[in-house]
């Protein structure tokens, strides 16, 4: 396929892309008419006018707030207006929750590839509404995008150095108040040793909720003591849409309730494998590997985990194409991740789980109700981190001819100094003198490899194997 190379054509591509996502997002998918918008709107409505937070019920359902007291506090201000300003505003603050989400994940590889950002970031946008989790998070009026561009800031923060880290941890901390899940990041920044972040988004998460104490004290002791532990508050367990290692349990043992000890035991597992492999991520230098990772965990762990929810495995999904891109041309790997990261972009959009909505016995049953979990839990075992000089070389020899970064080592080292704010530290340029010529250098830490420390990741110095799809 042949891209418009000029201005014209690249608008009046993007301008056909809009309309026929639009069509599709107004005809096509199943609408929410903003469900759980109504159940916000209406929880502060009646806080306001004398009732209590939890035990607020949409009129004719059974369901009420299920989030901490500080959420309900950030929510006050929509007593301000009615309820169409209030949808209004929601799809305002989704799409430039989004803009962001897409523009932290992406602005790296779009850069890196020369490619145009507004034609870019368009199209990438239009395929991103695509998303099901996605169409959902916007049609009921949730909060998930705006959760995700909170912790995705932080991400950026942490990438970009230049001082700007001594900020980090104040967007997770705000999303940890307000819903438990982004929780998770600040357990990743405190098993990668971000002291300083992990205590920040400590700090902020705290002083939030003591904000909600203050402000809604009764409130708080009805959420943390008995709410926060009703899961029938959210709905069935075994519902096709709960897309988490509990959803899987439940629709397996349905209609009994699952066994909380091979819950616990499964959620222990999950935690020991993201853990090494968050550890390995930051030691190659792969901050945002490392966030989508977690991502990833929030979702599997997490005892509900519906289908909007699932806007968690976004940033996995651009660490998988970024890292395909990365692969030389024409190599075997670039095919086969990019290849990967269609597949799974293609099954995100298609609502494949809601086949199975309404019987999810037998084989096909138990594969198909839990595609997502499938999706989220491979992603979390073979999620590519970013490339050492030793796989690049690989590569090289398997697919001989020049590279588009120069050799294995050089080319690492040069990405490492062309692009400072992809990692936690840059890289000095090596000299070309050949080694025969004069004595090998040391790094900082005794390392032959001049280019970088030895646990940066990106040399054959590296301690640390990437993983592969």
């Amino acid at each position: 396929m042949t891209w418009p190379t000029g201005t014209r054509g690249r608008l009046l591509l993007v301008v056909g892309l809009a309309a026929a996502v639009g069509l599709f997002l107004a005809t096509v998918p199943l609408h929410r008419d903003w469900f759980d918008l109504g159940v916000y709107y209406g929880t502060v409505d009646h806080w306001v006018h004398g009732g209590r937070i939890y035990d607020y019920l949409v009129p004719g359902t059974h369901y009420g707030f299920t989030y901490p007291p500080f959420a309900a506090v950030t929510m006050l201000p929509m007593t301000l207006v009615g309820w169409r300003s209030a949808v209004a505003i929601s799809l305002l603050l989704n799409a430039v929750a989004a803009a962001a989400a897409l523009y932290w994940s992406a602005a790296s590889f779009v850069r890196r590839q020369g490619w145009s950002r507004w034609f870019t970031f368009a199209v990438a946008g239009c395929l991103f509404a695509l998303l099901e989790p996605v169409r959902d998070t916007i049609s009921f009026g949730q909060v998930n995008l705006l959760l995700l561009a909170l912790v995705l800031a932080d991400a950026w923060l942490l990438s970009t150095g230049r001082g700007r880290e001594r900020f980090a941890g104040l967007g997770i901390g705000l999303a940890a108040a307000i819903k438990l899940t982004p929780a998770v990041f600040i357990g990743y920044l405190l098993i990668t040793r971000r002291w300083r972040a992990a205590g920040t988004a400590g700090a902020v998460a705290i002083c939030a909720t003591l904000l909600a104490l203050w402000t809604a004290p009764d409130a708080s002791r009805v959420y943390w003591t008995e709410a926060m532990w009703d899961t029938d508050r959210v709905g069935s367990l075994a519902y096709v849409s709960n897309q988490s290692w509990q959803g899987v349990l439940a629709r397996l043992t349905e209609p009994a309730a699952p066994s909380r000890t091979v819950w616990a035991l499964g959620v222990i597992v999950l935690l020991c494998v993201w853990a090494w492999r968050v550890r390995r991520a930051v030691a190659a230098g792969d901050e945002w590997a490392g966030f989508a990772l977690t991502g990833l965990t929030a979702c599997l762990i997490s005892p509900v985990t519906w289908v909007h929810h699932l806007v968690w495995l976004f940033p996995a999904l651009a660490v998988l194409i970024d890292a395909g891109l990365r692969s030389g041309e024409g190599s075997v790997r670039r095919r086969r991740l990019l290849t990967w990261a269609v597949a799974i972009y293609v099954v995100l959009c298609s609502s494949v789980v809601w086949l199975w909505s309404w019987d999810a016995t037998g084989i096909d049953g138990f594969l198909g109700s839990n595609t997502y979990v499938w999706i989220s839990l491979g992603l979390l075992l073979a999620l590519p981190l970013r490339e050492s000089a030793v796989e690049i070389a690989v590569e090289e020899s398997a697919h001989p001819g020049p590279h588009p970064e120069g050799s294995a080592t050089m080319g690492a080292c040069a990405h490492a100094t062309k692009y400072p704010w992809e990692s936690r530290q840059s890289a000095p340029p090596v000299s070309p003198t050949p080694p025969a010529s004069r004595p090998a250098p040391s790094g900082s830490d005794g390392s032959p490899f001049p280019c970088c420390r030895a646990e940066c990741g990106r040399c054959a110095c590296s301690r640390s194997p990437t993983s592969t799809w």
